[in-house]
């Protein structure tokens, strides 16, 4: 048999092994995503059907209130489930790589299940869970959804910081900043204020921003858990949101950014995450 024959021969196999490897890759991951929107339909419940008075509303910080009066049409259900798909690109060791996602967020229980797929290498993806389901954070990545690259969970500031990000992306459930779903607030001043949400024994403020038309151009938290070598260090995290849309008979923002605030990069930001939504389709409380 000649070189070539059995070069060609290793060459096949090969490519069947990495094939199969794949295959039961993307298998493997499609279970875990299912598994765990079942686990977040399990913690469902259903949300207060109450919408705020004229009083209760009255009674908000001004720049809270012209925020309502901006994004809810007249008569609108409280969001009880929505689904959400982004492109955008993802920075990873100072290159920003192309991704694409599907997000199921619950607003009562809060939760949300985020599936994504990020590009490592030409052809090759990194699956991507990001999830807070039933009070517990996880972050878990793989390559081609086979080969463990990151798996984390069971740590008060993961559970922290997954709450977070459900509050701070509230912007596209805008119901679920209601009081009536809980939220308490705080005036800060004429374009700002201090929201406060609690599930279970977790309870957090960020500052919500908003423009002078009174639609949400920003959040911050002035400390969030941010993963250096393994271990979480509490760091000033903010959103910017724009391009802000109707749908559903709410106004929501259509394109973001999200960055670590510190002072050694440049201009003391440093982004991590650049996204659009591509599709929304919301689930109302009746």
């Amino acid at each position: 048999m000649t070189v070539l024959r059995w070069t060609l021969i290793v060459a096949g196999v090969l490519a069947i092994v990495v094939l199969v490897a794949w295959g039961w890759g993307s298998w493997r991951w499609r279970a875990l995503t299912a598994e765990r929107m079942a686990a977040l339909e399990a913690a469902r419940e259903r949300p207060p059907l109450a919408l705020p008075s004229a009083a209760e509303l009255a009674a908000l910080p001004p720049p809270v209130r012209r925020y309502f009066d901006a994004v809810l049409a007249p008569g609108v259900a409280p969001v009880a489930a929505v689904d959400i798909e982004h492109r955008g690109t993802f920075e990873m060791g100072g290159r920003w790589s192309p991704f694409t996602s599907r997000q199921r967020v619950t607003t009562r229980r809060p939760g949300f299940v985020w599936d994504g797929r990020i590009a490592m290498l030409p052809g090759v993806a990194a699956h991507v869970h990001d999830a807070y389901i039933a009070g517990r954070g996880l972050l878990q990545a793989a390559l081609a959804g086979a080969v463990p690259l990151v798996h984390l969970a069971g740590s008060r500031e993961l559970d922290e910081g997954e709450l977070m990000r459900w509050f701070a992306e509230a912007a596209w459930y805008p119901t679920a900043l209601l009081p009536t779903q809980g939220v308490h607030w705080e005036a800060v001043d004429e374009r700002s204020a201090r929201g406060t949400f609690r599930d279970g024994p977790q309870a957090l403020t960020l500052t919500f921003f908003f423009d002078a038309e009174g639609l949400m151009t920003g959040v911050r938290a002035e400390a969030r858990g941010r993963l250096v070598d393994g271990r979480s260090v509490p760091t000033p995290w903010e959103g910017r949101w724009s391009d802000h849309q109707w749908r559903d008979g709410l106004r929501v923002p259509t394109r973001g950014e999200v960055a670590w605030l510190r002072p050694e990069a440049e201009g003391g930001r440093q982004p991590y995450w650049r996204g659009e939504v591509t599709a929304l389709r919301y689930e109302f409380a009746r």
